[in-house]
């Protein structure tokens, strides 16, 4: 079983980081095998829509998002991390989930994967930045786990916070149990990707 731990952190080794790294010690003693991927310092360039992976099931621009969606497709559970930039996720976060369009497909998707949230904020915006991800991982027909959320401002304030490290670990070792139930959507329901608004009928 693989766990991926993804960092939408411009730093390297900042509150998220720290929160993510306790999830994946917690998915290790579980038997899990984890990995830590981080945004900091990756060539990850915006959809452009050009909407080619509608047609042909790969994204068109070239750079780090290829590595890191063929992560994303190889782990059984993903636990996505970023710290509240003006109110919601980091601008390399949503970057990420925009080019994961891409993976919107039956054969090469995120469905029936478990999906973990942390996040980290100096103030507001917390609540608004976990139920953005939440959101995502339904759409993608994820197995949603639970989330840890911490009020953090400078560099290194996790590491005062032992209780939320704790609760960090217990998410790390949920998500290796859901993903070990074999959760599986049925086959004949996809997800449309598209809201219910005006142009339905």
């Amino acid at each position: 079983m693989k766990i991926l731990g993804l960092s939408c952190s411009p730093r390297k080794n900042g509150n998220t980081v720290t929160l993510l790294t306790e999830a994946l010690n917690g998915a290790q003693q579980e038997g899990a095998e984890v990995e830590l991927y981080s945004v900091a310092g990756k060539d990850i360039k915006p959809c452009d829509a050009c909407r080619a992976c509608a047609r042909t099931g790969e994204c068109h621009v070239k750079d780090d998002m290829q590595v890191l969606s063929a992560k994303l497709l190889e782990a059984d559970g993903i636990i996505f991390g970023t710290p509240v930039y003006f109110y919601n996720m980091t601008g390399p976060g949503k970057t990420v989930l925009d080019r994961t369009f891409a993976l919107n497909r039956p054969e090469r998707g995120l469905a029936n994967k478990v999906g973990g949230v942390v996040c980290v904020a100096g103030s507001l915006g917390l609540a608004d930045t976990v139920k953005d991800l939440y959101f995502y991982i339904v759409i993608h027909q994820m197995l949603p786990a639970m989330f840890v959320a911490a009020y953090a401002g400078a560099r290194g304030d996790v590491k005062g916070l032992p209780k939320c490290q704790a609760a960090a670990a217990d998410l790390g070792r949920q998500v290796v149990a859901m993903a070990a139930q074999g959760f599986r959507y049925p086959a004949d329901i996809r997800p449309p990707h598209f809201a219910f608004g005006t142009h339905t009928k």
